[in-house]
């Protein structure tokens, strides 16, 4: 039961992190943000190095932000299950550095890809297509968020010329 409990708090800090990082920042900083765009959608990827290169500290916030979203739930998930929390955490982790596998020729093998399906999880090949069409592929997680975000999107950007 407690390892139940563990995974849950795992996943639950996984779904809630992706609906806040997909739909409060990913999706507003494609239509509003600027650092997100001509950072992390080239080929370097990397803030800290943009900021280091171009002497500009303030493209350092996008990339504390794409991770805020999963560090909000650090306190009360963490009260329900340090180990559960550590554990999502950890897993969040991963799955940025995983997803990010954008080499030449990498292929994500194919048991994992269908298990990737059954769970609805973002493969490398997926977020692969955000970056090449970032009006595509959202959910950085999980890809059941990837249809609403494209609704959000297109919602944010007549906002935003009714606005200008």
């Amino acid at each position: 039961m407690e390892l139940l409990h563990t995974l849950g708090i795992s996943l639950l800090l996984l779904l809630l992190g992706d609906f806040i990082a997909t739909f409060i920042y990913h999706v507003p900083e494609h239509v509003f943000g600027r650092y997100h765009s001509i950072v992390h959608h080239s080929p370097n990827r990397s803030f800290v190095s943009y900021a280091w290169r171009k002497n500009c500290p303030q493209a350092l916030l996008p990339g504390f932000l794409g991770a805020l979203p999963y560090l909000i739930w650090v306190p009360l998930l963490g009260w329900m299950s340090p180990l559960g929390t550590v554990i999502g955490l950890l897993l969040a982790e991963l799955h940025v550095i995983w997803r990010h596998q954008f080499a030449p020729g990498y292929q994500t093998p194919q048991s994992l890809k269908v298990l990737c399906r059954w769970f609805y999880i973002t493969t490398p090949e997926r977020h692969q297509l955000h970056h090449r069409n970032a009006n595509l592929a959202f959910g950085d997680v999980f890809t059941f968020y990837g249809k609403p975000a494209q609704y959000w999107l297109t919602l944010l950007r007549q906002l935003k010329r009714q606005w200008a």
